[in-house]
């Protein structure tokens, strides 16, 4: 049995990310050693809120939850109601959490880790805005090179946008939190609505959670619904895009996922596309690779690995 690599989830749950906590408390070979939570899809006190209702869920009333930066580097937030409920966590009814919230910030638990853990032992898996790992870069630098990795979910390149005509909403919502990441030098991984377009929620993926007959397989159904409603409308897919996921999964299963070394640019200068992640695909500048943007999964393969592994809970 190989050690479990060490990882900690920076997150705004919203349902996918829910999803994504659920597969990462599921798989032994991961260790959780902590959720940091930000504002994004939903303000701070309610993604803090979810990532609790989460832990409980999957059966983990020990792991240890961190709230974070309740607003962006420099902008105003930018919230996703719309499109997961005014909780965040809309669709089924949930139990409030049991469990507390830890005292210290979750800044200051990402620096304090990084620093206890030895050097290239812990990655990052930031699922929301990058508001508390741009602010741990930015207070210790010397965290930087410490971490193993960021798999981050957030960008486009071909998918472009979904909050504006030419941005992703993680990095939307922070687009000077992404540029402090992204210009970091760390080794970086990026799932942008280029793959998780194509990790569609259908029928049969659906009803498969379903069929557990499992308290974490019937909300994984019930949440999947609630905002299947929304994507399938917007872009008249057959599904709605399950996001987070595909961050846990390229830990577990990195061959589910291709992509190219390249290098990715931030735009913050720029109303009219601000946030765009400017992804040089096609290597036409001499600009320095800083990122592994994936472009294509086996989506199969990642809802196989998804029931198997939610199944288990």
């Amino acid at each position: 049995m190989t050690t479990p690599r060490k990882i900690i989830i920076d997150t705004d749950p919203g349902q996918d990310d829910a999803v994504a906590l659920l597969l990462a408390f599921a798989s032994p070979e991961l260790e959780v050693l902590g959720v940091t939570s930000v504002a994004g899809n939903v303000p701070l006190p309610l993604t803090s809120r979810n990532a609790l209702i989460v832990c409980e869920l999957a059966g983990r009333s020990d792991a240890k939850v961190y709230a974070g930066c309740d607003a962006p580097l420099e902008r105003k937030l930018v919230t996703a109601e719309h499109v997961h409920g005014k909780t965040g966590l809309d669709g089924p009814q949930l139990p409030d959490p049991k469990m507390a919230l830890q005292d210290q910030h979750a800044v200051d638990f990402i620096i304090d880790t990084l620093r206890a853990e030895p050097a290239g032992t812990v990655t990052l898996c930031p699922l929301g805005p990058l508001t508390n790992i741009a602010t741990a870069f930015r207070r210790a630098p010397d965290i930087v090179d410490r971490v193993q990795e960021v798999v981050l979910m957030g960008g486009a390149y071909f998918q472009v946008g979904n909050i504006t005509p030419a941005a992703e909403f993680n990095i939307y919502v922070d687009p000077q939190a992404a540029e402090i990441v992204f210009a970091s030098g760390v080794p970086l991984v990026v799932m942008g609505l280029d793959i998780t377009h194509q990790a569609l929620t259908t029928r049969p993926r659906v009803d498969a959670f379903r069929a557990m007959g499992t308290e974490p397989g019937r909300m994984v159904a019930e949440w999947t619904n609630f905002f299947e409603r929304f994507d399938k409308e917007k872009y008249g897919s057959e599904g709605a895009p399950l996001h987070d996921p595909c961050v846990i999964a390229y830990l577990l299963e990195p061959d589910l996922f291709t992509g190219r070394h390249i290098n990715v640019t931030i735009e913050t200068q720029s109303e009219l596309t601000m946030g765009m992640t400017v992804a040089d695909w096609w290597r036409v500048t001499d600009r320095a690779p800083n990122a592994m943007f994936m472009g294509g999964v086996d989506a199969d393969g990642f809802f196989t690995l998804l029931t198997d592994r939610i199944g288990r809970l």
